[in-house]
């Protein structure tokens, strides 16, 4: 019975181990290693509501799309080199038509994918339509105005559009490696308001363009501040959520269950296709088939190269500027991402488990010159 005994007593301390781990930040990163587009499962959240009434993209009768895409003379067929680079869902849409739409590696239509940093710029959306509401009265004014008790870590100097263009000279370890750095814990843990109270300076703001995690946290708890007693999501779904036809019902992250906040930085959890009219809405200066739901001006200021204030010239009020030809996107880490092309009424959307080792920005640009 003594090696029984031995046994049970090293399932019971291994069994302890293992739910004290999982109850922490350390134990998420050790037992989740490293984010999935699957997280959407892992944390909890609070709901978006499909629309009774959505709003359908036109499916081309004849749909133009390349045949093949590579390197010259390495050429294969598009969807060998999208399923090839880890890709998951793929659609290309001009002039309101789908084009091209796949779903590759077991995803579907209806498959939801985590947007990671995509929700960024979504974020951004919800501090434009609350200046437009007077609940901010301007991004020019110091973060601490909203959240006062950051003046004792000597942030005062900070503006929301220092914040708003990565140039907050805030101190933040965006590793996604490190299981101590300031990304896991953002990600993983669950105490979003402690972890930005911490928030400490690092340099002068508006010298230079840092992108961290922790700037759109910030957004999130003005926002936060602001919308209340509305929650975050609950503003996102009266101010823009419902007013796109959204097809299918969609979540946002949170850092825990109790009076949890959303982690604005990432982690807004939706489909392909309803990732794409929030790229619409953006295509179409804000305005959503009449309704201006968000500011015409903000969308231009988003959108639009600035260098000023140490502004980076690829970088845009939480939105990623590829070129100076007047494309925009969204961007998530394992290669999410909605393409804009204003000139070619062009929207592209590609999710993925990866990157799959492919300069996508690169290959949305190639594509877009065919149309």
């Amino acid at each position: 019975m003594q090696p029984f005994s031995k046994f049970l007593r090293l399932v019971c301390l291994l069994s302890l181990a293992s739910a004290t781990l999982s109850s922490c930040q350390l134990g998420r990163f050790v037992f989740y290693n490293f984010a999935n587009i699957t997280d959407y499962k892992i944390f909890p959240s609070r709901p978006l509501t499909a629309s009774a009434q959505p709003f359908r993209f036109q499916t081309a009768t004849t749909p133009r799309a390349p045949k093949k895409l590579g390197p010259t003379g390495k050429e294969v067929p598009l969807d060998q080199y999208l399923a090839d680079r880890e890709t998951v869902a793929f659609l290309i849409i001009q002039n309101d038509t789908i084009q091209y739409e796949q779903y590759f590696n077991g995803y579907e239509q209806s498959s939801t994918v985590a947007s990671f940093s995509m929700a960024k710029s979504v974020t951004s959306m919800l501090i434009g339509t609350a200046v437009e509401d007077g609940l901010i009265k301007s991004v020019d004014e110091p973060i601490t105005h909203y959240l006062p008790e950051l003046k004792k870590n000597g942030l005062e100097n900070v503006t929301i559009r220092h914040v708003l263009q990565m140039t907050s000279g805030i101190e933040f370890n965006e590793s996604y490696v490190n299981p101590f750095g300031d990304a896991a814990s953002f990600y993983y843990g669950r105490n979003l308001r402690q972890y930005v109270n911490n928030m400490q300076p690092k340099a002068a703001p508006g010298q230079g363009f840092d992108y961290i995690s922790g700037n759109t946290q910030i957004l999130g708890a003005i926002l936060d501040k602001v919308v209340a007693p509305k929650t975050v999501t609950q503003y996102l779904q009266e101010r823009i959520w419902q007013h796109l036809g959204m097809e299918y019902d969609a979540s946002w992250s949170l850092d825990k269950k109790k009076d949890g906040l959303e982690k604005t930085f990432c982690c807004l959890n939706a489909r392909a296709r309803d990732f794409a009219k929030l790229g619409r809405l953006y295509l179409k200066q804000g305005n959503w088939n009449g309704r201006q739901v968000v500011p015409a001006q903000w969308v231009k200021e988003s959108t639009q190269v600035d260098t000023s204030q140490g502004s980076s010239a690829g970088y845009q009020y939480q939105w990623w500027l590829p070129s100076r030809s007047g494309d925009f996107m969204m961007q998530g880490i394992l290669g999410q991402f909605v393409y804009v092309n204003p000139m070619k009424n062009l929207l592209i959307v590609r999710l993925g488990k990866d990157y799959g080792n492919t300069n996508w920005p690169r290959v949305f640009t190639e594509l877009a010159a065919v149309y």
